[in-house]
């Protein structure tokens, strides 16, 4: 049993004493009224006995009803506050302590307010466990990625050394080392643009601007692309939509959507392009006819390093599409997918227009 210390038995001795004084005063207002006016109906004479009496049986009523108050509000605070406040007391040192899978039971008997607290903390410790395994699985994409080009790196280094190498196989391995190095450069960009995405530390520069001219800006930068590829392009952009965005960032949801579809698209097959507009949104639709994707690769498409294609047989690291969600949502546009295995996939953007 817990030991009561000096400090506790002090609070309950002046809450004893509150309830003392609350007490006797009513009772006294009440017995004085009471035989005052009983006495003067009855023509009854109030002896000094028959007072000393009377006090001596309410001092006693005061007492124990004082003292029946002070346990029931005891126990009252037991229940409704004691209780609660240690259970919220153990699972913050739990979290504390890094342990975000706690969760506070709320009991039937918990005040309002604690309850709101409990429902907080709950909710807050759900938020917290989610961001944890966000951050864990984001370190080791990053490991994984990292040592993918690095070993690349070091292998082709390593075999430059080789004085017997012809000179094509040399520049061939030249080739795969700088490849490897430019992924890892990408990466780390990336890296560093969806970092400062995320913690709102690029603020958009919003202004007025001619969207048409941008989609075709962005695109025309592909044209070695698919040119070399023989891939169609079929655009249906209309001519002067204007938007309040900010061009830098939306650029780079338009360069990652045309990579990806001109990435996915074999030769000869076509990449369609369209701005539409209706009463209050620009709606741009990026169209491939590539290999496409199944509906479960389709509802992580812009996770963080998520890449449908697990055998990394196409070039990128997985950050692209989660650069281009977090920019839409900046911008409070939305952006959907709909894609079928062999058909191809569509990207559709809808932002707000002036």
């Amino acid at each position: 049993m817990k030991k009561l210390t000096f400090r506790q038995i002090l609070k309950g001795l002046s809450r004893y004493i509150i309830f003392f004084l609350m007490v006797a005063f009513l009772i006294s207002c009440c017995m004085m009224l009471f035989v005052t006016t009983f006495a003067g109906n009855i023509e009854l004479a109030l002896t000094n006995e028959n007072l000393e009496g009377a006090a001596k049986i309410t001092f006693l009523n005061v007492l124990l009803l004082s003292l029946l108050f002070t346990i029931s509000d005891e126990i009252r605070r037991k229940l409704t506050v004691a209780r609660p406040v240690k259970r919220i007391t153990q699972a913050a040192e739990k979290i504390m302590q890094g342990d975000l899978t706690v969760r506070i039971e709320p009991k039937h008997n918990d005040a309002e307010q604690f309850g709101e607290i409990i429902e907080c903390i709950n909710k807050m410790t759900k938020e917290l466990s989610s961001l944890e395994t966000l951050r864990t699985d984001f370190i080791a994409n990053v490991s994984h990625e990292l040592k993918t080009p690095l070993a690349v790196m070091q292998n082709y280094g390593t075999l430059l050394q080789q004085p017997e190498l012809s000179e094509e196989t040399r520049i061939e391995y030249a080739k795969a080392v700088s490849d490897s190095a430019r992924r890892l450069a990408s990466m780390m960009t990336n890296i560093l643009k969806l970092n400062r995405l995320e913690n709102q530390q690029i603020y958009p520069q919003t202004a007025e601007y001619d969207l048409s001219e941008q989609l075709c800006a962005c695109l025309l930068q592909f044209e070695n692309i698919w040119e070399a590829s023989n891939i169609e392009i079929d655009t249906d952009i209309a001519d002067g939509v204007t938007v309040k965005a900010d061009a830098e960032l939306l650029s780079l949801v338009w360069n990652n959507l045309f990579s990806n579809a001109f990435k996915f698209t074999g030769p000869g097959g076509t990449v369609s392009v369209s701005l539409s507009t209706t009463d209050h949104h620009a709606i741009i639709k990026v169209k491939d006819t590539g290999c496409g994707m199944t509906p479960e690769v389709g509802a992580h498409i812009f996770e963080k390093f998520y890449q449908g294609d697990t055998s990394h047989a196409t070039q990128g690291n997985g950050l692209g599409l989660a650069l281009v969600k977090r920019v839409i949502d900046i911008m409070q546009g939305q952006i959907t997918v709909e894609s079928a295995v062999g058909k191809g996939t569509t990207f559709t953007v809808r932002i707000g227009r002036v």
